[in-house]
């Protein structure tokens, strides 16, 4: 059993200290005077503050940029700071551009399409624009609405006499874009004013938002604060605060609604009896399943998907709600274990990361201890002293929900793998749909793997199971965490979750189509992408992609598309 030194822990950035108890009344007290007057704000005002945001997002992303790399035991100029150019500034820019898009519209921008599945409409909303076309060549993105549901867009912007409301925002520590995406959505799709409370593990981030957010700061409209769990509890409890939204741990939300403690928690929840009487919306996580279809691939597709999947495990060092956790594939597969072996390979290769979030060398430990027949992989880096959670499989775990492995997110580098009888794609699908919905814990990600060949004869096999398939987030043959980046499309856990047992969470954001009733969003992709995207292992030209594609976000020039494309194609 390998043992790892615990990383030593996160040192209180300078210049930044905790938000008392009494200036965050304050602060509460001065956003709540202000929620009426949010909601009266027209749509031409509203794209003005976004586009001062916008234009400070350029401004401060490279000093963003160094701040997360320093916080996650990156360089700057390593090719890995790719990943914080594309998970902050140019995400965030993303976002807001596409808000003042949809304002522009008054709040309900046309889909490119829409279509009907039995009762159940789709609108393919990306890409919608030339430029994007280019850049994502062959992908479409869909938002599924509720079954029986209308296609109503904007309802805030179709509202006469809106009344504002107090959000608290509790924002995620291991992406630096989720916290700001989180408080655009609560103002301009929800018209909530925001407090914003930055988590201890990425709160060096906040003076960058701080400015970015400046003229909603100064407007009185959103506002920042520091702290830990007593800050938290305190706000939440804050009876000004109207509604709350949190991106983390399911855990996290428990101790919040029901209790602190098991018992208490278990007790509240048999008696309906929570601690807060509040609207919740959350992103909570899940333990992402990847289905690998069966059919005929060549040796380099083989090689591909397996740096495909990999690339779904080590991005972000597996700190991501969406990473890869269960790769599901038919047993009597030919070429099952010619992918896994690829796959392990692929892993070898890849220098295992810096474990930045906390608990991460204890929550590797209790998978060792439950799995010996673990296999890890390492990377030969000599000259690297720091700890590290190695790249590490767990074959042949049973498809049973009790598994730990299928329970419980690892939130660190450990992917399980599960196999399923039967070697044509039809059962497979018939039984992996059945085995995602049923026996893996969460309903926020799910990526299905199918072959050029396969999926065109069985199309509406295909089909069939992605409008079966209960989750928030469904990649065909790209990673569902990629679902992040586009605005149009919403993130967030599939409808329908109890408060008693809230699995990945309630609610969307993103969702800048602004549609009244998502059910779920669906990105497709080519079996064999091209350029390489930017999630892939040991991408060459990451760093230069990241720098490039958030000049493109904020400002989509064909200068800036053509940068973007050469250094994505030299990868």
């Amino acid at each position: 059993m390998v043992h790892l030194q615990a990383p030593p822990e996160i040192e209180e950035p300078m210049g930044l200290f905790p938000t008392t108890l009494e200036a965050a009344d304050q602060i509460a007290r001065q956003l709540a005077d202000r929620k009426h007057d949010w909601a009266r704000v027209e749509i031409p005002q509203r794209i003005s503050y976004l586009q001062q945001c916008l234009s400070q997002v350029t401004t401060i992303a490279a000093d963003w940029v160094a701040a997360a790399c320093q916080a996650k035991g990156l360089s700057p100029e390593d090719r890995l700071a790719g990943e914080e150019w594309i998970l902050g500034p140019a995400a965030l820019g993303w976002n807001l551009r596409s808000l003042i898009a949809s304002l522009e519209a008054n709040g309900q921008p046309r889909p490119q399409r829409l279509q009907i599945r039995q009762d159940q409409t789709i609108a393919q909303v990306f890409p919608d624009n030339w430029m994007d076309q280019l850049l994502w060549l062959g992908y479409r993105g869909e938002v599924w609405l509720e079954p029986g549901q209308p296609t109503s867009q904007g309802r805030i912007y179709r509202q006469a006499n809106a009344q504002g409301s107090v959000a608290l925002v509790l924002g995620a520590g291991n992406v630096s874009a989720i916290a700001p995406m989180d408080s655009l959505y609560k103002l301009f799709a929800e018209n909530q004013v925001v407090l914003l409370k930055m988590n201890p593990v990425n709160q060096y981030l906040g003076p960058f938002l701080e400015q970015v957010f400046q003229p909603l700061r100064q407007a009185g409209f959103l506002a920042i604060v520091y702290g830990g769990v007593e800050l938290g509890r305190f706000l939440c409890q804050h009876p000004l605060i109207d509604t709350i939204h949190m991106t983390g741990s399911h855990r996290t939300h428990d101790a919040i609604l029901w209790g602190s403690s098991p018992a208490e928690q278990m007790h509240r929840k048999t008696e309906n009896r929570p601690l807060l009487d509040k609207p919740i919306t959350s992103e909570l996580g899940c333990v992402t399943p990847v289905l690998v279809v069966p059919g005929q691939w060549s040796q380099s597709d083989l090689e591909f998907q397996a740096r495909h999947v990999a690339g779904m495990v080590v991005h972000n060092a597996s700190f991501n709600c969406c990473a890869g956790k269960v790769l599901v594939t038919a047993r009597d597969w030919p070429q099952r274990q010619a992918f896994l072996d690829c796959l392990h390979r692929e892993l070898a290769r890849v220098p295992a990361r810096h474990p930045y979030y906390p608990g991460a060398v204890e929550r590797y430990q209790a998978f060792l201890e439950r799995y010996p027949q673990a296999q890890v992989w390492v990377a030969e880096e000599p000259e690297k002293e720091c700890p590290t959670v190695p790249w590490t499989v767990i074959p042949d775990v049973p498809p049973h929900r009790e598994e730990y492995a299928l329970s419980e997110e690892a939130f660190c580098g450990v992917l399980a793998e599960v196999s399923l009888a039967g070697a044509d794609a039809p059962s497979f699908l018939e039984q992996a749909v059945a085995f995602a919905n049923q026996q893996v814990w969460g309903n926020l990600s799910c990526t299905v793997l199918i072959d050029p060949a396969t999926q065109n004869q069985y199309s509406d096999q295909l089909e069939t199971a992605i409008a079966a398939l209960r989750y928030g987030v469904i990649g065909i043959n790209v990673w569902s965490g990629a679902m992040f980046l586009p605005p149009a499309l919403t993130w967030g856990a599939f409808p329908g979750n109890p408060a008693q047992e809230i699995q990945s969470g309630q609610g969307v954001v993103h969702n800048t189509y602004l549609f009244d009733h998502p059910q779920k969003s669906v990105l497709r992709a080519p079996f064999r992408i091209f350029p390489l995207p930017l999630w892939f292992s040991r991408h060459r030209t990451l760093r230069q992609v990241g720098q490039r594609f958030t000049a493109f976000a904020a400002q989509p020039t064909w200068g800036n598309l053509l940068a973007t494309a050469i250094a994505a194609i030299r990868a």
